[in-house]
């Protein structure tokens, strides 16, 4: 033990004295296993149990040739906090598999991952996009790879067009876009290309790799309009994203009424979403971040993937700031990459084309940083009250609210 003045035990002491010997009980499959709290990056946090039957149901679905194709030939670091929806699931996953577990450690920099990934010959890694946006800085910087490792899980948000690009292109890593709330346990979607759809463009691929996929089997999903009509799946039509299924939540813990839920099972996620014929769910925003402007909708999301595209701009996101006129319209904070100095004009001009006219940011705001919160997620309420408070002139960084 290291000398300290905390009131801490010895694992290994407490070890020691307790036997060898473990029977194991028989319960029933609906006891209660395990109990995790939502990130609370639009909302507080609200507490989601897990019980034994949901669990095991839900890790045969991450197990899935569709999903992990869990083996012990593969070996797995989940770059994920186990207080994130117990790690995504994977720990269970690999216990039922046989397939490797690799824990990350303490070490979550690029340089840290690729020598732990190195050592353990870790095949498959699953992980956050800032995560993987700083292991993919560290090999370009340094000529770093990891030869073993053939595909990256990409899930907590969703990743842009540049990361895809260079883990497929630059390093021959497959890249499975996976999407799921900690409601879900969390599995909803993993985009897996149709075999129909490995002959087309490279352009053509890389759109459908930028959904979230389509669900996997055990996983119910609808669109519902703001009457609560169903929607077609027609990859038009959008609307609130319902879900429903063994491993799905039915109520929040110790909470006795939740808007989300209702009597037929379903349970309201939050996103804005279109589905396709083909079943691929296209997250457009959360209920809560689309920018309503001029009685229209604009996606938040998609020109915070633009923008992540601008050779300049590391990271974006997008936040509604009130106008006079038009109620709300888009605002653009952005993280330059290192020895970058995007410029206003040309970050605005690159949406020409790509977006329509009246979605483009009227404003852009550097920043040193985006605030994330524990699950890497960038939290948008501290960006709006920074941004808002700080400068906003185009070149100057958002400084310390001014009230």
């Amino acid at each position: 033990m290291p000398d300290t003045k905390l009131p801490v035990l010895s694992y290994e002491e407490l070890l020691e004295v307790e036997s060898d010997e473990f029977t194991w009980p028989t319960f029933d499959e609906n006891t209660a296993s395990s109990l995790c709290y939502t990130s609370g990056t639009t909302g507080n946090p609200k507490g989601v149990l897990y019980s034994h039957r949901s669990t095991v149901l839900h890790t045969f679905a991450m197990a899935l040739p569709t999903m992990l194709s869990a083996s012990e030939r593969e070996a797995i670091l989940p770059v994920v906090p186990m207080f994130h929806v117990n790690a995504w699931g994977i720990p269970y996953v690999t216990a039922m598999t046989g397939m490797k577990l690799v824990m990350p450690g303490p070490g979550l920099d690029g340089a840290s991952l690729t020598d732990l990934m190195n050592a353990e010959n870790v095949t498959i890694a699953a992980g956050v996009p800032t995560v993987w946006l700083g292991l993919l800085n560290h090999w370009r910087e340094h000529s770093a790879s990891v030869p073993s490792m053939h595909t990256v899980v990409i899930g907590g948000s969703a990743p842009n067009r540049p990361m895809i690009d260079a883990f497929q292109s630059d390093f021959g890593i497959d890249v499975l876009h996976a999407w799921g709330m900690t409601e879900m346990s969390p599995i909803g979607t993993v985009c897996r290309l149709k075999p129909s759809m490995l002959d087309a463009s490279e352009n053509e691929r890389h759109t459908f790799q930028l959904k979230q996929g389509r669900a996997v089997f055990g996983v119910e999903m609808k669109i519902v309009g703001e009457d609560g009509s169903e929607l077609p799946h027609d990859g038009t039509a959008f609307g609130e994203l319902k879900v429903r299924g063994p491993w799905v939540c039915s109520s929040y813990f110790e909470l006795e009424e939740s808007d989300a839920h209702d009597a037929d099972g379903w349970f309201a996620t939050g996103d804005v979403v279109t589905i396709d014929p083909d079943g691929y769910v296209n997250i457009t925003d959360r209920s809560k971040d689309v920018i309503k402007s001029g009685g229209e909708w604009i996606s938040s999301i998609e020109i915070e993937n633009v923008a992540s595209s601008h050779p300049d701009i590391a990271q974006a996101a997008v936040i509604g700031v009130p106008d006079e006129k038009w109620t709300e319209r888009p605002l653009l904070i952005v993280v330059p990459k290192p020895g970058c100095q995007p410029r206003k004009e040309n970050v605005l001009e690159f949406f020409d084309g790509k977006v329509a006219k009246w979605w483009i940011p009227d404003d852009v705001v550097v920043v040193d940083t985006l605030p994330l919160g524990a699950t890497g997620k960038v939290q948008k309420k501290i960006s709006a009250f920074h941004s808002l408070g700080g400068r906003n002139d185009f070149g100057g960084t958002a400084g310390d609210p001014a009230g």
